[in-house]
Formats: C-alpha cells, sequence, structure tokens
C-alpha cells in the first residue's frame, strides 16, 4: 500500500498551552485534527465553564483562516467543583467534560484532588447530568513505585468508582499498563481509553537504556515491554473502547533537559504520522481509520467527520528542534525517520 485516505481523525487528549506558544501549537495540531480536547491544567487551571470559554477563544484566535478546528474543552476538577457548575458544562457545546489530576501527579496538577472519595456528590451529578469524567490515573504516594502508580489507582480508585456510579461516562486517559487495559476491557460500555503513540511506539528502555533521555519522559510514564505489548494489542484489537488522544505536551528545551525535566511529548507535528507507523509495522494499517476517527466520535456522541485526510507512503525525517516565541522545542522523534506522511484535506 503506498497511499491510504481516511476519515479526518480528532484527537482526544490534548495540550495547546496558552499566550504565544498558541500561535504554533494550534496550527500543528489543527493541520491534522478536526476536533480536540484540550486539556485544562494552566496556570491558573481552568476550572469553570467561563474560564474554559475565553480560553477556548484565545485558541480560535490563534487559529489560521485556511484551517478548520472545534476545541472541546475539559473542566479542571477541584474539591471545590460544584454541582452548578457540572450542570452549566453540561449545557455547553463546547464543554466536553471534567478532568481528574490527583494533586503532583503531572504538569501544573498542583491543584488537582487529594481525596477522590470526596468527589462522591460531584460525580453523582456528573453521572445524571452525563457529563464525562477524564481520568490522569495515578496515585502520587510517596511510598508506591513510579511503574506501580497506575495499578495502584486503579485499584484503589477506578474500580469503586466504576461500581458505585455504573452509568458515569469515564475515559481512562493515557494508558500504559495491562492493568489498565483489563480494567477498561472488564468494565461497561461507558468506560473507554486513549493511548498515545509514545506508549504504542515506545517501553522504558527507550527513556533510560544509555542515558535519559528527557525528550521521551512523560507521565504516566514509560512502562516495561510486556506492558506495551498489552497495549499495541489493545489498538490492534479493533475494540471501540480504545482511541487516539496524542496527550501532545510541549515544554521549551530548556525546561526538558533539567535536572528536574518537564514530563510530556510533543507529538503533535506529526501525530498522525506516528500513529500510521505503529499500525504500519503491524501489518495494520487497516485498523487505523477506527482508532484515529471512529471510535473517539462515537463515545462521546459526535457525527463521524465528513472530510478525509490522505497519507503517503514517503519517507521523511521530523526536525531536530522547533523555534516557537517562548524558545525552542525539541518535537517527539525528532530527526527519526517516519514512513508516512500526510498530503492532503479534502
Amino acid at each position: 500500500m503506498q497511499q491510504l485516505t481516511i476519515t479526518r481523525p480528532d484527537d482526544w487528549h490534548l495540550h495547546l498551552r496558552d499566550g504565544k506558544l498558541l500561535e504554533t501549537t494550534v496550527p500543528a495540531s489543527a493541520q491534522t485534527f478536526k476536533r480536540a480536547v484540550v486539556m485544562p491544567n494552566l496556570m491558573p487551571p481552568v476550572t469553570t465553564v467561563d474560564m474554559a470559554l475565553a480560553y477556548r477563544q484565545r485558541i480560535i484566535e490563534a487559529l489560521p483562516a485556511a484551517l478548520t478546528f472545534e476545541p472541546l474543552m475539559a473542566l479542571y476538577l477541584t474539591a471545590e467543583t460544584s454541582a452548578d457548575e457540572v450542570k452549566k458544562a453540561a449545557q455547553h457545546p463546547h464543554i466536553i467534560g471534567f478532568k481528574l489530576y490527583p494533586s503532583g501527579a503531572t504538569t501544573n496538577s498542583a491543584a488537582g484532588i487529594k481525596s477522590v472519595e470526596a468527589l462522591a456528590p460531584v460525580l453523582e451529578v456528573m453521572q445524571e447530568q452525563q457529563v464525562p469524567l477524564l481520568v490522569h490515573g495515578e496515585v502520587t504516594d510517596a511510598d508506591i513505585d513510579i511503574f506501580d502508580r497506575e495499578k495502584v489507582f486503579i485499584d484503589r480508585h477506578l474500580l469503586p468508582i466504576t461500581t458505585q456510579f455504573p452509568q458515569l461516562r469515564l475515559v481512562l486517559e493515557h494508558i500504559t499498563t495491562g492493568d489498565a487495559v483489563d480494567f477498561v476491557n472488564g468494565s461497561n460500555d461507558n468506560v473507554a481509553a486513549t493511548i498515545t503513540p509514545q506508549h504504542l511506539l515506545m517501553n522504558r528502555n527507550d527513556l533510560l537504556v544509555g542515558g535519559v533521555k528527557p525528550h521521551n519522559y512523560c507521565l504516566p510514564i514509560l512502562k516495561r515491554r510486556e506492558h506495551q505489548l498489552r497495549l499495541q494489542q489493545a489498538a490492534l484489537s479493533g475494540s471501540s473502547k480504545f482511541f487516539l488522544g496524542t496527550d501532545s505536551a510541549p515544554h521549551v528545551k530548556a525546561n526538558k533537559e533539567t535536572a528536574c525535566g518537564c514530563a510530556g511529548c510533543y507529538s503533535a507535528p506529526a501525530a498522525l504520522e506516528l500513529y500510521a507507523e505503529f499500525f504500519d509495522q503491524h501489518k495494520a494499517l487497516d485498523k487505523l481509520e477506527n482508532f484515529a476517527s471512529v471510535n473517539g466520535a462515537a463515545f462521546y456522541g459526535f457525527e463521524r467527520n465528513q472530510q478525509t485526510v490522505t497519507l503517503i507512503r514517503k519517507p521523511w525525517s521530523l526536525p531536530a528542534s522547533l523555534d516557537t516565541a517562548d524558545g525552542v522545542i525539541v518535537p517527539y522523534y525528532a530527526g527519526q525517520s517516519l514512513q508516512w506522511q500526510m498530503t492532503k484535506h479534502r
């Protein structure tokens, strides 16, 4: 196969940041994706509908006129989130749901949740209003090994939540373990998961062998090979419970290459090509369209996009770095070759 045309995809987990950096991040995603769920972990966090709509307007203002793009805004769930705010979010077409960050789990998560159990009243309203809960599924206890934090979060928090609130629509974001695959497969149809390109293409060897590689550092952290294989099997299975969410997260080079480097891989410049690389490696390009363009829209209740995108088999390499208003950013897969290139929309 030398050419592949699929329904234009959506990115169900995306970080755009804010300010002048939007002039880089918005076009990078909009050139490929029709819709994207925009994460709310700014400083200060996006905790209300009004804040989310103001942020959305800044994103729209950074969108080149030639591109069509629909930002779907996630609100940052806090201990102060009210039932009224949930109901307000439920009524607005540009709000997709609430994002649960355990406090300290990732970038700008200090305002996150310290007691998942205390969320029960708000989760009750979210279930009633059919407002999705998007979950960064890791505990942050200092005594829990970083490679076990996803499994512990599932056992300690997600299993009780899905038992207590069986009609709550829940997306476990950027899954990294076989335990997460088993949780999603073992749950009802209200539970789904996103998978990033880095967790399909890499494992912890790619982070640690031969020296720490900070531009492959993300949270949840890359896991061992056996977990990577389980994620690959999930993506290749054709199950509608698993779909594309890049978790593309830009950080300037100076902040990545430090003693306490930032977590996040900026995959937006080649997002669809990275997924095509994975599916092609496994001789499963026929599975790419459902994973990238169908499953997520169906879960969230959206119509399938009418546009298409075309990929051609044409080897190319990502640039070593990108200049932005905030400084130099090293993209995920920098300098490495990809076999597929997106050429056009229709």
